[in-house]
Parts: C-alpha cells; sequence; structure tokens
C-alpha cells in the first residue's frame, strides 16, 4: 500500500494565468529560499563535514514532490515509493536506510529529513535537506568501514519514520538513534539544523502562496517545470545521437584487495526520450563500493551535467525526468541487493560523471570533457588526546577538475556543487594535527591545450597517537584525457614515520595507527587534459610555470622550452614543437593512458604496491530478487565466480 496524504480540507488545485513577472518573482524568492536553507544549516550545524564543507543537499519541491529549487533532488521519489504509512500535517520524516527509500540517500551516514507543507488543511508543498554525518556507529570511526561486507558493519540504519508527530519530537527515537553514534552531539545539532532548514523553507512557501494565492503558486511551480522540460526537450534532441554511444570506466579496488571493476553505459535517443542502460557493469562487489544508484536520482546527474556543459543558463528542476529512461540491471555494482555493504559508494558516485562526461561527448567531441570527477577522497583521523578526550575528524579532500571546452580545469577544486575545504586554521584549532603543506601538485594536471587541474597535497602533522581511515581511487587507472590531451596524475597516500621511514599506504584501508609527529602527504589525483597540448599558447605555458603549477620540464610536454631565468627559449621552443608535430601520431579521443594489465604492471613498477587481484562478486541473493535477475548478464557473471 502507498503512502497515505491526510488532508483535513482536500479540494483540487486549479491552474490559472500567471503573468511572466509573477513567474520571475516566485522563482527568485524559491531560489532565495533554497539558499536561506543553507544558511540556518550551516549558521548551526556543529561537523566540520556539514559546517565548514557544506556536505549536505537541501530542496523544495511542489505538491507532487518533483524537486522545483534545490541542489541534488529527487529525494522524495524513492521515499514516497517506499514509505507505507500516513503523512499528515506537522509530519518531519527521517530516514538514513538507502534499500529502504529506493536508494533516494545511498549511504547510512546520509540523514535525509523531510517535511510536507501543509496550508489550509491541504498538501501544498514539501521541503527536504540530507547531510552527512560525521559517524553514525558502525566497527570504525567515521561509520565507513573499506573492508566491509554487509551494511550491518556501516552503523545504525533509520528506516524511514516519522521523527516529529503533530510537530512533536519523537525523542525516544532520536535518543536511540544517537545512543548509537560515536559524536551523539554533533549528530543532534546537525538533525536539529537540517530540521530548522525544512522548517524554514516552509514558511518561505506559505508566505508566497498566501502573498499570491495558492492556486497561483501551485501553476508557478508547474510553469518553472514545464519551462525546464522544454529546455531539456531542445538540448537533448540538439545533443543527443540516435545512434549507440558506449562507455565504460573502472572502480580501481573494492578495499580488500580486488579489482577494477566496470562501471559500463550505452546512451542513445529514440524519439525525444534520451536512454541510459548499464549493462554490462559488473556485478555487486564482495566489497563496500556498491552504490545503490536511484533512476531519478541518475536523471538528476545526468541533467546537472548537460546543462553545466551545454546551456547553463537553463534553470535546473526535476520537470524533464520523463524525456529520460534508465536501466540499471538488479544485483549490479549500481543496484546491488541488500545487505551489500554501500559505505564507499563515493568512489561509483564520482565516477558516474565521468563517464556521463564521455558518453555525451562522444557524439559532440567539441563538448567532451576529460576525466576528473573522478572521486570523493575522504580522510578520518580519530582517538583520546592526552586529557582523556575524544576526537574525531571527518574531512573531504579535493582534486584536480578536467580540462574542458571552455579552459582549463580548476586545479585543486571539489566537483560537488557548493563544496568548500575545511581552513586549516579550523583543523588546528579543533583537532591534534598541523597543516605543513597545503599545495597543488606540479604537473599533476594533464597536459593539453587547456590543462587539467592539479591535484592537491595536504601534509598532516599528527600531534597525538591516533588512528587514520583512507578512502580514495584513480591510484591505479588514471583520469583520461580526450581531443589529444594527456591524462592526469594518479592519486597517492605517503606516511613517513617519526623515525624516517616511509610507508606508501593503500587508497583504501582503515585502522592505520599513527604516533605522535607521524607525517601524511595525502596528494589527489589531477585532470585530464583537453585537446592537443602543442595547441597551448606558448604564453599560456609560461605563465602556468611562473605560477608554480608546471614545471620547466612539465612544459616541454607543451613543446616550450624555459631557460634557467624562467623565460621562454623562443628558437629552442620552435625546433621542439616542430620535432613533436612531425612525430605526433593521430590525435586519440580518449587517453586512458594504458590498457588495464598495462595499468596493473604500472602500478607494481611505480609504488611497490600489489596490483589489486581479479575481482570476486557477491553471491548471495534473495528468493524473490533471484526470479528478477534470471537472464541477466549481471547473474550470470556472479554465477560463474561462485566458486571462489
Amino acid at each position: 500500500m502507498p503512502a497515505e496524504i491526510v488532508e483535513t480540507r482536500p479540494r483540487p488545485f486549479r491552474k490559472v494565468e500567471v503573468d511572466p513577472i509573477t513567474l520571475d518573482i516566485i522563482e527568485n524568492a524559491m531560489l532565495n529560499a533554497r539558499w536561506e536553507m543553507d544558511a540556518v544549516l550551516f549558521r548551526t550545524a556543529m561537523s566540520p563535514g556539514i559546517r565548514e564543507q557544506h556536505d549536505e543537499f537541501p530542496m523544495i519541491a511542489n505538491v507532487e514532490g518533483k524537486m522545483v529549487v534545490g541542489q541534488f533532488g529527487s529525494f522524495i521519489h524513492g521515499f514516497l515509493e517506499a514509505y507505507k504509512g500516513t503523512i499528515e500535517e506537522g509530519d518531519i520524516f527521517l530516514t538514513s536506510d538507502p534499500y529502504a527509500c529506493n536508494g533516494a540517500i545511498s549511504h547510512a551516514n546520509d540523514w535525509l529529513i523531510l517535511r510536507p507543507i501543509f496550508k489550509d488543511g491541504r498538501l501544498l508543498s514539501w521541503s527536504a535537506m540530507f547531510g552527512h554525518m560525521t559517524d553514525v556507529g558502525g566497527k570504525v570511526p567515521g561509520s565507513l568501514p573499506t573492508d566491509a561486507k554487509q551494511i550491518f558493519e556501516e552503523g545504525i540504519r533509520v528506516p524511514p519514520l516519522k521523527i516529529y508527530e503533530r510537530d512533536q519530537l519523537k525523542s525516544e527515537i532520536l535518543e536511540l538513534i544517537l545512543h548509537n553514534c560515536r559524536l551523539p552531539q554533533w549528530n543532534r545539532s546537525d538533525f536539529n539544523a537540517i530540521v530548522a532548514a525544512v522548517r524554514t523553507a516552509e514558511k518561505r512557501v506559505i508566505e508566497l502562496a498566501d502573498r499570491f494565492g495558492d492556486d497561483v503558486y501551485y501553476t508557478a511551480l508547474d510553469s518553472l517545470l514545464e519551462r525546464n522540460h522544454r529546455a531539456m526537450a531542445k538540448l537533448i534532441r540538439d545533443t543527443v545521437p540516435t545512434t549507440k554511444q558506449v562507455f565504460e570506466d573502472y572502480i580501481c579496488d573494492d578495499g580488500l584487495g580486488m579489482g577494477p571493476y566496470k562501471i559500463r553505459c550505452t546512451m542513445w535517443r529514440r524519439g525525444r526520450k534520451v536512454i541510459f542502460d548499464f549493462e554490462g557493469t559488473d556485478p555487486q562487489s564482495i566489497g563496500p563500493i556498491n552504490f545503490y544508484l536511484n533512476e531519478e536520482m541518475f536523471k538528476m546527474f545526468c541533467g546537472v551535467f548537460m546543462i553545466q556543459v551545454f546551456d547553463p543558463q537553463i534553470m535546473f528542476n526535476d520537470g524533464f525526468y520523463d524525456l529520460m529512461e534508465v536501466r540499471i540491471p538488479e544485483g549490479t555494482l549500481l543496484k546491488p541487493v541488500a545487505p551489500a555493504a554501500l559505505s564507499c559508494r563515493t568512489h561509483a558516485l564520482g565516477r558516474i560523471f565521468d563517464i556521463l562526461g564521455g558518453l555525451l561527448g562522444q557524439g559532440n567531441p567539441e563538448f567532451l570533457c576529460a576525466a576528473g570527477f573522478s572521486d570523493s577522497p575522504h580522510f578520518m583521523y580519530s582517538g583520546y588526546r592526552e586529557s582523556g578526550e575524544w576526537y574525531q575528524l571527518y574531512q573531504i579532500g579535493f582534486g584536480g577538475i578536467p580540462g574542458k571546452p571552455s579552459g582549463d580545469g580548476p586545479d585543486g577544486h571539489s566537483l560537488w556543487p557548493s563544496f568548500t575545504n575545511v581552513p586549516n586554521e579550523y583543523l588546528e584549532s579543533y583537532f591534534p594535527l598541523r597543516i605543513e603543506t597545503y599545495e597543488t601538485i606540479l604537473d599533476s594536471g594533464g597536459a593539453g591545450q587547456h590543462r587539467g587541474g592539479n591535484g592537491i597535497r595536504i601534509s598532516y602533522r599528527f600531534l597525538e597517537p591516533g588512528e587514520i581511515s583512507i578512502h580514495d581511487d584513480r591510484w591505479l587507472t588514471y583520469p583520461w584525457g580526450v581531443n589529444g590531451g594527456a591524462p592526469g596524475m594518479r592519486s597517492r597516500k605517503l606516511l613517513i614515520h617519526t623515525d624516517g621511514s616511509e610507508e606508501l599506504l593503500p587508497a583504501k584501508c582503515d585502522r592505520i595507527q599513527v604516533a605522535k609527529g607521524d607525517l601524511l602527504h595525502y596528494d589527489t589525483w589531477g585532470g585530464g587534459g583537453w585537446g592537443d597540448p602543442l595547441q597551448r599558447p606558448i604564453e599560456e605555458v609560461a605563465f602556468d610555470v611562473e605560477a608554480g603549477l608546471v614545471s620547466p620540464g612539465g612544459a616541454r610536454r607543451y613543446g616550450v622550452v624555459i631557460g634557467d631565468d624562467f623565460v621562454v627559449d623562443d628558437s629552442a621552443t620552435r625546433r621542439l614543437r616542430g620535432r613533436m608535430k612531425r612525430g605526433k601520431r593521430r590525435l586519440a579521443l580518449f587517453d586512458r593512458g594504458g590498457d588495464i594489465e598495462t595499468l596493473r604492471r604500472r602500478c607494481v613498477a611505480e609504488t611497490g604496491l600489489p596490483a589489486p587481484r581479479a575481482p570476486e562478486f557477491q553471491t548471495w541473493v534473495t528468493a524473490s530478487t533471484a526470479g528478477r535477475r534470471a537472464g541477466t548478464s549481471a547473474r550470470s557473471s556472479a554465477g560463474r565466480n561462485s566458486g571462489r
């Protein structure tokens, strides 16, 4: 039975005429309300992940749950599909279980709060927001174990439930949840801040409806969705070919020593609809790199990407979803069967954007972006101070953004909208560490007419003994270059002990003991380059060298010779570029740096770390799922591995 919406004065909304000026006023008021939600949250949350890095995603939706303004929408669709109770005035809902809300959120650290907005006894709109909690229990601090094999190891999961009923907090339920977390005071504050944010949106929505009338508000939201639908329909028609485009990329490893794992997608247009089919993606992993990708969420990812690449003037909302069809085989890496582990899904989440770039750019090479939306590296540091006080840091790192048709990729930047770094002063004030280096990594961006952004090196000096966890990827595969551009540098994590010994750490590891005085060099990946490096203007290469982004040796990748005094040697540059042009082969559309076996051998030679062994896949499956999966490639692949 689907959710039941209980209205005390139910009556249908009427479509009315809304003049363009009123529509613009309502649109801007909605956008302002969305940003006000953020402001309320950032000023009242406690955890640095939300307060400083802005790891949260707000939205305001129409009566049907379609996002009209927001950042990463589509929460409500999955919730409404899964929730079986009543929805009444004064309710606020909470969930953190991906399997219980059809992937509306994708791991247990994300707490999703939803508020149905009632006015005069009937449902008028929705506000929602989720934020990443620093800790929700589980086997390791931070609740993101790299060696988890089931979701039960990853902390407390909250099924969709009413946390407020008739505007009264169900405090016993909240206390039970907080009792299972290592940082209950942070979680309580963050929870209250998210609730305050969705209540703020409710106030602004009701003010708008009071000012213009309920029917005008309802019609205006519908008009904003329809405007997006028209713009996206044209965008799809103009940019997506009818011939099938295929692209695949890899998650380097699963945290258990196996990999890489393939994500494969085929895209084509049929009529006015674009179809994405993930047939050929590897079966779900034994480890925690599975990503429960809700189909509506993927449509949102795709819409954001297309708008930013092709026409940033389009207002983003959920109005275009019927123009996309998404097919994700069950039992695969992107639609795992419960209770598969999900805590490290961030790598697949980031890789989806690289895959979208590869798909959408094949038919339009002039719009093709390189790889660099590759990852979202996490760093955790926890332990007890000498005073006996518990400390626990969760931080997201940034890498190189890819070169793109319009210019260079930013250096050391977040791929997520509105994310910011945690200021070093904040880290040093609240945690027992010192930031000794915070800089872009020389030459780490892929060479190209438009340079890939450089990665970042953060060097952490630990001032108290503790343990660290690292979540990263792109250490085996390269962020690929396009249209003749070169790949970006891979990520790397080096721990230097107080006795001078060095330890190269795996990209995914937990429970690494660090002593007072140990130093960690945390290097992130560089973005791939776009276009022929020999087409980059010499003066831009000279500027990059002067700015410390490219070394004099790295400038030779562009055919530019820089003298000892950092001045371009014009004659030597002409000779070098001439030789490089004569010996140049046809520009490759994609440059991955080699096939997988080549990358395995290179990885061993360069790092001394063992290359990941062949992947193993989950073989257990529920009886009800087995019938649905019969005959799919996912099941047959899992069967081939059942003897391991």
